[in-house]
């Protein structure tokens, strides 16, 4: 099997371990433990863990070995972590804290869009949204297809908005929205209270009107949190 490949399902597995709580802060892993269960060399299990320690995952601890940490050491922002958390037993509350974070960042980021967006983003932005509700209302979208658009017009207002730590978090909406959809959250079809959303933040990114983007953005948001079940604010163990 390739090294990367290795890597990869070595990295994954123990990610997933983790963020799951399988593997609770204070266990200790060892490199020769490591090659012993997923047969690969120290090289391999020695890169697996420097990796797993630049995501706060496991502290280097000598004479011990690797010590697993806690959510409080974790880069959360990052997508691996954010993907293996949505895969394990704490999605919901994974799911709750990151739409919390979109509803206090895209609504900012949809008015930054309606003052700084150059002319060409707000086109592709009108343009998305007659496509999304040309799709909806044929009732011919398919779930991927939607996603696709919704993902690219949520990454389009992040990055248009003036503020590049907005423009960072990106990678991070796509997660969410990838997760709702992968956890069963999204309706068969699109709602027309969607549709009308998108529809709004476009035009008032368009017509330059930043309070009306603000506003119609944190009404698409606060749809996305009233569709979390009531259980999605149980923390993972």
């Amino acid at each position: 099997m390739p090294a990367a490949v290795l890597h990869s399902t070595v990295l994954d597995t123990l990610g997933r371990r983790i963020t799951a709580g399988e593997l609770r802060a204070g266990a200790v892993l060892t490199l020769q433990e490591l090659g012993a269960e997923f047969g690969v060399s120290r090289t391999v299990a020695r890169e697996v863990m420097r990796m797993l320690e630049g995501l706060g995952l496991v502290r280097s601890s000598r004479r011990v070995g690797l010590v697993v940490l806690g959510i409080e050491s974790w880069n959360v922002l990052d997508p691996r972590v954010i993907a293996w958390r949505l895969e394990g037993p704490g999605r919901l509350a994974q799911l709750r804290t990151l739409t919390e974070l979109r509803h206090a960042v895209e609504p900012l980021a949809a008015a930054g869009a309606a003052r700084y967006a150059p002319v060409e983003v707000r086109t592709e932005l009108m343009d998305i949204a007659q496509r999304m509700r040309a799709l909806g209302e044929a009732g011919e979208a398919t779930q991927a297809e939607f996603l696709a658009l919704d993902i690219r017009m949520h990454q389009l207002l992040l990055r248009a908005s003036g503020n590049e730590l907005f423009g960072a978090l990106s990678e991070l909406v796509t997660a969410v929205l990838s997760g709702r959809t992968a956890l069963g959250l999204m309706p068969a079809s699109p709602v027309p209270a969607a549709l009308d959303g998108h529809e709004a933040v476009a035009r008032a990114v368009a017509l330059g009107d930043p309070v009306a983007a603000q506003r119609a953005m944190a009404g698409i948001v606060d749809e996305v949190q009233g569709s979390l079940p009531d259980d999605a604010g149980v923390a993972a163990s």
